[in-house]
């Protein structure tokens, strides 16, 4: 078993010593340089006068097989698709995969 203190003393807790320092080095210019930079950098991300990408275009032009005729459908939204000539005494049916 731990040994008990005797009555008339108190176990005192162990301080810890903290040095704080505030002082500091010398600078050098050489090695440390601060630039006061304020507002948004100007190197990262885009910016709002950046042209936003073109897109690429939302018809297709499609040559009929039977006729030559060329079409703009509108682009599919599927892989396979089927596409029907719009020249009236053709008719044809395209099929794409």
């Amino acid at each position: 078993m731990a040994a008990k203190t005797p009555p008339g003393k108190k176990k005192g807790k162990r301080k810890r010593k903290m040095r704080l320092s505030l002082k500091q080095s010398k600078l050098s210019a050489s090695k440390d340089k601060y630039s006061d930079s304020l507002g948004w950098s100007q190197d990262v991300g885009r910016t709002l006068t950046d042209k936003e990408a073109p897109k690429g275009p939302e018809t297709l032009k499609v040559q009929c097989d039977m006729c030559g005729s060329m079409l703009k459908i509108p682009k599919p939204k599927r892989s396979r698709y089927t596409v029907t000539c719009t020249y009236p005494e053709c008719g044809n049916e395209m099929k794409f995969d």
